[in-house]
């Protein structure tokens, strides 16, 4: 069953990034993953595969201390084999774009844990990298720090996870891979929790209205 039957023609893509502060427009983004999930023909949602990408400081970019003594990321480490941001962006667009159509979906839209924040740099960086095609939906996200408060009480990933039952290794965390990846086992806990208590059916087709 194609993803284009399940949210209105969009492609829900998990996005987590690392960053030098909390400032989209002046701070840099360190590690980007993007998860992809996928809908077998029940309706029910599961991941995919992860895609990520160490990325170099944009040019003039500020880092703050305190967020590299947070991530534990060193961004000028020798054997880090950094992208460049525009490098890291296009090739992430790419796997983004080859998902849209052979899922039959009009374009993407961003999932993340508290998403504004990582929308922002999303969109930052598309400004910087002058990237006229970006297949993100400009400002809808789903935001599984709210779905997971609706759904299991809780607004904290790890908590949110231990919740849902999805281990969770705070040593690991605080890597866009790995909090990608939890992110979207958690995001398709919702969604298929929310189908087995009889929402959603792959019967019932959303209006495009």
């Amino acid at each position: 069953m194609a993803m284009r039957s399940r949210f209105r023609g969009f492609l829900p893509v998990v996005i987590d990034m690392e960053t030098g502060g909390f400032s989209s427009s002046t701070d840099a983004i360190l590690e980007l993953a993007a998860t992809i999930i996928r809908m077998d023909d029940a309706g029910h949602v599961a991941v995919h595969e992860t895609h990520s990408f160490n990325v170099a400081p944009f040019e003039g970019a500020n880092i703050e201390q305190s967020a590299l003594d947070f991530t534990g990321i060193d961004p000028f480490h020798p054997f880090r084999e950094a992208h460049s941001e525009k490098d890291a962006m296009a090739e992430l667009f790419q796997v983004v774009r080859r998902e849209i159509r052979d899922q039959e979906c009009n374009r993407a839209i961003l999932v993340g844990h508290n998403a504004h924040f990582d929308a922002g740099f999303l969109n930052a960086a598309v400004e910087r990298c002058e990237i006229k095609r970006n297949p993100f939906h400009p400002f809808s996200h789903f935001d599984t720090a709210t779905l997971s408060g609706l759904a299991y009480g809780q607004t904290v990933l790890a908590k949110s996870c231990l919740e849902a039952g999805i281990p969770f290794d705070n040593e690991q965390a605080h890597s866009a891979a790995y909090d990608a990846e939890r992110t979207a086992e958690l995001f398709c806990s919702i969604v298929n929790r929310w189908q087995m208590l009889g929402g959603w059916t792959p019967g019932s087709m959303p209006s495009s209205d």
